[in-house]
């Protein structure tokens, strides 16, 4: 991801440690969250961790540490002891221990020698670690949190700053205009090995609401403004929206797979990703802004639009999407039209001539008879 600045500046000649938080639920992002962790959902055409790793990477880290609990034998499966030429570790939860606790579980594996990073895995950024590394060593903090500036403050955690960049104030999600600025936790830390000596033993904690308050008070939290390319693909319009972001700034000209088949008069309106051994049918209208998973069977006559197709879907003839993630394996009959933040969970049946308006979900392996003209959830 390279939008913005530049973002392969590297962090030092010392090895260097990242945590990423990959542990969460996903609640808001069911039912594709229910067989899948959210940090694994492809976006742009590949698992949202692979480009955090990739720029990782690239930025000079060398082992990474994933704490995980939920599915956490998918991120073993996927990654295994190491990627991108970084060799991995897996701090397991017995029981959801939140974003403090987890560090302190992984404290064995992460050491007291050097700073280390910590990542919601579920963040999309470009993120110079290199600059928020300096700034850190710069201030001699315990904590710095990379900050980033939005419209709408209340979904985050919110921060007031002070002289040189020290945070006076940090509010978690506070009320509508009660938000002290509109500059937010974007998820992404320097943290020093004092960190440890904040955060309790084997206890579900929170860094954002115990951890940074009690930073805060012994003047040891810093902020770094990073601009560019950030958001959380927690909801489902913010995960086409990161979709939507990255092809913009990776896949302009679009990525199709060399196996992948077009039929006659395929209209291609990039930015797409198309996946390995996908088939478009002929007078199909793809894009912009959609990714399409390998092994994807789309008809004739299909139009798709600023949508996300999971490996191994069908959508079948002169059906029409826009705004829509459809779940692996999926099959969506014919003359189907699925509308704005619509999910179709996996293995999912939409049959024939039925319209799905904005904000319908249907469950994993449901079978849709009839049309649904108003939000909701359909198990």
């Amino acid at each position: 991801m390279h939008a913005g600045s530049d973002t392969t500046s590297n962090i030092g000649d010392q090895c260097v440690k990242a945590v990423i938080i990959a542990g969460g639920f996903g609640t808001r992002l069911r039912p594709l969250s229910c067989t899948r962790p959210k940090h694994l959902f492809p976006i742009a055409g590949k698992p949202l961790l692979d480009w955090t790793l990739e720029r990782l990477a690239k930025n000079g880290t060398d082992e990474v540490v994933f704490a995980v609990n939920y599915l956490f034998q998918a991120f073993v499966k996927r990654y295994g002891e190491s990627a991108y030429g970084m060799k991995l570790h897996y701090s397991r939860e017995a029981r959801p221990l939140g974003t403090g606790g987890c560090v302190k579980n992984a404290e064995k594996i992460i050491g007291h020698d050097e700073p280390f990073l910590l990542l919601n895995g579920d963040i999309l950024s470009n993120v110079d670690y290199a600059r928020l590394f300096a700034e850190h060593r710069k201030n001699g903090a315990t904590a710095t949190m990379t900050l980033h500036k939005v419209d709408d403050p209340t979904r985050y955690g919110v921060v007031e700053l002070g002289q040189k960049n020290r945070i006076k104030r940090f509010v978690e999600k506070p009320e509508r205009g009660r938000a002290p600025s509109n500059l937010i936790n974007a998820g992404v830390y320097a943290l020093s090995p004092q960190i440890f000596n904040y955060i309790s033993d084997k206890k579900p904690i929170s860094i954002e609401r115990e951890v940074f308050p009690l930073l805060v008070q012994d003047n040891r939290l810093f902020g770094y403004e990073s601009e560019g390319l950030w958001i959380d693909i927690g909801e489902p319009s913010d995960y086409l929206k990161g979709n939507k972001l990255l092809l913009d700034a990776e896949l302009k000209k679009g990525s199709i797979a060399s196996s992948v088949e077009l039929e006659g008069d395929v209209e291609i309106n990039n930015p797409v990703v198309i996946g390995e051994h996908a088939n478009i049918g002929e007078k199909s209208k793809i894009g912009p802004h959609v990714a399409i998973g390998e092994n994807a069977d789309i008809g004739k006559g299909v139009s798709i639009k600023n949508s996300i197709i999971f490996p191994g879907t069908v959508i079948s003839d002169f059906s029409s999407l826009k705004g829509a993630i459809i779940g692996e394996d999926a099959i969506i009959g014919k003359w189907v039209k699925i509308e704005d933040n619509c999910i179709v969970g996996d293995h999912a049946i939409i049959n024939d001539n039925v319209t799905l308006t904005k904000g319908v979900t249907v469950c994993p392996q449901k079978e849709v008879t009839e049309s649904v003209l108003s939000p909701k959830c359909l198990m």
